[in-house]
């Protein structure tokens, strides 16, 4: 269970409301904007060229099809589980879709947390000779990894504040790259669009649905629900405005890059393509620049993501669909979780490269939206909820997830039977735990 009725706790809860909305938009933001644009950036020039900016834009407005079931249940539920939770309760006789969304809400976290250490570890190690060394790259990833674990198990004021630091100045960071590249552009878009002009619709949504692990993040706001006044109002403004400033950003660093950097460039150096393209651009200073707010971004991200997601492991744990060690707290600190998050992030570094993994991330998350707009769908006279956009968010959700597989089976059916696999795995774990938990699982 997520709340109580408990006298005493519910003074306290009065008394520690303290977020407001530029908070919970900081929260957000730090979720959504942790090294999606220096991930997404090369694969997206590489596949679709001069329309990067625009696939961003596509990707931001399918993640606000998606906030909009995160929002409507957020408010009525006010539950800190968010995902998990709001999946439990809207299907209360389910131990298995409980299970099962619980598994892949986790599993999609570990994803990014794979993601982000695999980025940070390109760019730690763009200005060696080594910099294209897989092997590096993946040994540096597990040590980042690593810190942060050992950050959160230790330290949760320390983790915190370092956080807040890492978060306002990877912004800052971000913002003064992006006009700086765009008033140092080499090319016009009109004579990028002539380059690219067989570029199809179908390669656009496609890279559009691949963006989408980018935003992930906003839901972080509800997991604050019980600090926040007035949830009504704040999560839906801090979710929209967090949205819309993530997808400005984005959209302002791409276009800087496109106009900027050599398209060669950015696709043969795909892993740290804004570092290697700024260098040429702005000298070494804008190489540092670049390296500095995407080590910010990925660390901050990496961190968040642990400290949060592991909290959730461990109330899965506590319901049963994990294994009950990983409930386990340590003032506070639920260590085993932490690990084990660890552990299985950095299994998925070494299984998989840069694409794989981010693949992988995109499709959960989109699986895991679609889940909360059927959800929201189901009890939408509840939520107060419009049918048309609802079954709009279902069905857009539903295409981007099927249009990242197409082109997986198209392209590199290895990576697909690989994604396949471990949601036969994740499907079958869920499962084999549900079996324990024939009765109802409660509001």
């Amino acid at each position: 269970m997520f709340f109580t009725n408990n006298h005493s706790n519910s003074i306290h809860r009065k008394r520690s409301k303290s977020l407001g909305v530029p908070e919970l938009i900081a929260i957000a933001l730090g979720g959504m904007v942790g090294g999606g644009i220096f991930t997404i950036l090369g694969i997206s020039v590489a596949l679709v060229g001069v329309f990067t900016p625009l696939v961003i834009v596509i990707g931001g407005a399918i993640a606000g099809l998606a906030a909009y079931s995160y929002v409507k249940l957020g408010v009525y539920y006010k539950d800190e589980g968010a995902t998990y939770s709001f999946y439990k309760r809207t299907f209360p006789n389910s131990s298995f879709a409980a299970s099962l969304i619980g598994w892949w809400v986790i599993f999609g976290y570990i994803s990014t947390l794979a993601l982000y250490a695999y980025t940070f570890a390109s760019y730690a190690i763009s200005g060696f000779s080594f910099a294209d060394s897989e092997l590096a790259r993946k040994a540096v990833a597990g040590l980042i990894i690593l810190t942060f674990t050992l950050i959160n198990i230790w330290s949760v004021k320390g983790m915190g504040k370092l956080e807040d630091i890492m978060v306002y100045t990877k912004l800052v960071i971000l913002v003064v790259i992006s006009f700086v590249l765009i008033n140092n552009s080499q090319s016009t878009i009109p004579e990028l669009i002539q380059g690219d002009a067989d570029v199809s619709v179908l390669s656009i949504l496609i890279v559009a649905s691949l963006t989408f692990v980018a935003y992930e993040g906003f839901q972080l706001v509800i997991n604050a629900v019980n600090e926040m006044e007035t949830p009504e109002k704040n999560i839906p403004k801090a979710i929209y405005s967090a949205l819309f400033l993530a997808v400005l950003i984005y959209f302002v660093i791409s276009l800087g890059a496109i106009l900027a950097i050599p398209f060669d460039e950015i696709i043969q150096n795909k892993e740290y393509a804004l570092a290697s393209g700024t260098g040429n651009v702005l000298g070494h200073w804008g190489t540092d620049l670049v390296i500095l707010g995407a080590l910010l971004a990925t660390s901050s991200a990496i961190s968040g993501t642990l400290f949060g997601a592991s909290r959730q492991m461990a109330v899965i744990a506590g319901d049963g669909y994990f294994p009950a060690i990983l409930a386990k707290r340590s003032k506070h600190i639920p260590v085993a979780a932490i690990i084990s998050m660890a552990v299985l992030a950095f299994i998925l570094v070494l299984a998989g490269s840069l694409e794989v993994i981010l693949e992988f991330g995109s499709v959960t998350f989109l699986l895991v939206s679609l889940l909360m707009a059927y959800a929201n769908f189901k009890i939408r006279d509840l939520t107060k909820s419009s049918l048309f956009i609802t079954v709009v968010s279902f069905f857009a959700l539903l295409i981007g997830a099927v249009l990242i597989l197409y082109y997986e089976f198209n392209n590199q059916p290895q990576q697909l039977i690989f994604i396949i696999g471990l949601y036969i795995l994740l499907t079958i774990g869920s499962w084999l735990f549900s079996r324990n938990k024939p009765h109802q699982v409660g509001k």
